[in-house]
């Protein structure tokens, strides 16, 4: 039995994979270089082709890792990348977006984000991804980090409802979203792209998760992202920086967690009961 679809569906109706690969924090030692480098190609091989960064991470080091992994494999690539808030103007976005290009040494990302509301010129970040998507620097964009009164603002703009996704916390422990901001993405039939899915290796130990984990003869971390994954139109950027991990997210995504084990997390994690403010890493 295999955990929920292994794709998600973007507004425009193209299917992406459920499950890619982060790169917070890769790029940045020399000594974990090779490491890195074989756990994305080894998560590409697997099928994990949406490969997840920002110029944020390392100051575009990340980029240039996946450029050095990947770079004969871009066909096989849907790579999303995020554009800092100080950039955020028609012109800034735009001239991120090359910088982006050239450390990638792609012509095109697949799919471009704001990556948090932080003084930018909101219509002017729309109108420069808009002629980035029209010149075919970018082929989707969307924001991360956005609450809802964020995106009802991104909406009301000329273009605004062409966002395809937002990059949000969202894991076992956190929950928040739930309330009203995965409801409003799912009304636009944009799915959510959860990041940090098992809380950066925090999540508490000794619990429902510990539990299932031993039961199954599976990693606790497996199941926490299992629990991510078999939400409705989420998918998840784990990071994994050797083989033997990318290798244990993977499995997650044949790890379906019965009814009763749902059960048994929310007893634990409460999903919530009122509106709480978005919480970001």
């Amino acid at each position: 039995m295999t955990n929920a679809k292994s794709t998600v569906t973007l507004p425009d109706g193209e299917t992406i994979p459920k499950l890619g690969q982060g790169t917070w924090e890769m790029g940045e030692r020399p000594n974990a270089r090779e490491a890195e480098i074989a756990a994305l190609r080894e998560g590409v091989d697997l099928g994990m082709t949406l490969i997840d960064t920002a110029e944020m991470y390392g100051d575009g080091e990340s980029e240039k890792l996946i450029a050095e992994a990947l770079g004969d494999r871009r066909d096989e690539l849907f790579i999303v990348s995020k554009v800092y808030p100080h950039n955020g103007s028609e012109r800034g976005v735009v001239a991120a977006c090359e910088r982006s290009l050239r450390r990638l040494q792609t012509d095109r990302i697949d799919l471009y984000l704001l990556h948090w509301r932080g003084g930018e010129d909101l219509p002017g970040v729309v109108a420069g991804f808009e002629k980035l998507r029209r010149d075919g620097k970018i082929r989707h964009w969307g924001v991360s980090n956005f609450d809802v009164d964020d995106l009802e603002e991104l909406f009301a703009l000329d273009g605004g409802d062409a966002c395809a996704t937002d990059q949000i916390l969202y894991n076992v422990a956190r929950r928040g979203p739930e309330f009203d901001l995965l409801p409003w993405m799912r009304e636009w039939r944009m799915p959510a792209m959860a990041y940090s899915p098992v809380d950066h290796a925090r999540l508490p130990r000794g619990g429902v998760l510990e539990a299932i984990a031993l039961a199954r003869g599976v990693s606790f971390f497996q199941v926490a992202l299992a629990w991510v994954l078999q939400q409705d139109a989420v998918f998840a950027i784990p990071k994994a920086s050797d083989v033997r991990h990318v290798r244990e997210n993977f499995a997650a995504l044949s790890l379906a967690l019965s009814a009763d084990e749902l059960a048994q997390v929310d007893r634990e994690f409460r999903g919530p009961t009122r509106k709480r403010g978005l919480e970001m890493l």
